[in-house]
């Protein structure tokens, strides 16, 4: 069973084990490999963002967060950025902080979601957005700067919510 609540404070060590090894790798978000903690926790945890934890019993197995996709009159529109503890992986929480966030998102007031750069060589993360209901409505030549790959497309995916 997998549980989601917002992330508080005290979770800081257990999504920086988390973050720490997914942007070290290079090969799916945008943030610099070698992003210090205290960048990235205060990123994850900003004040324009609902942050959240996945746990599976007592332990943090993956977080994400939710924000507007762009300020004013483009900020209907959510986007969200998800990341799951390697040991955790296969075990469904990518999709259940996905569902989570869908409803999450709709209850804040937003009218769809974004992703604005889907690495299109990470095709397990397509094949779940597709499978959550999410369309890819553009693709980015060469957006994304692969750690071995080197530059690579990215999609933009989309879903009313």
């Amino acid at each position: 069973m997998i549980e989601i609540r917002p992330a508080v404070p005290a979770d800081a060590d257990a999504i920086w084990r988390i973050i720490q090894p997914v942007i070290a790798a290079g090969d799916t978000y945008v943030f610099d490999p070698d992003s210090t903690r205290e960048d990235m926790l205060a990123y994850w945890f900003a004040p324009d963002k609902h942050t959240y934890v996945a746990l599976i019993g007592d332990e943090i197995a993956g977080t994400f967060m939710i924000k507007a996709n762009q300020p004013g009159l483009g900020s209907h529109i959510a986007n969200a950025g998800y990341m799951t503890a390697p040991e955790a992986r296969g075990q469904g929480v990518g999709k259940t902080m996905c569902a989570f966030s869908l409803s999450a998102a709709k209850r804040l007031g937003f009218y769809a979601m974004q992703f604005n750069i889907v690495v299109k060589s990470n095709e397990g993360a397509v094949r779940l957005w597709k499978s959550m209901g999410f369309d890819i409505i553009g693709e980015i030549p060469e957006a994304f700067n692969h750690r071995q790959h080197g530059l690579t497309n990215a999609y933009i995916m989309y879903r009313k919510l």
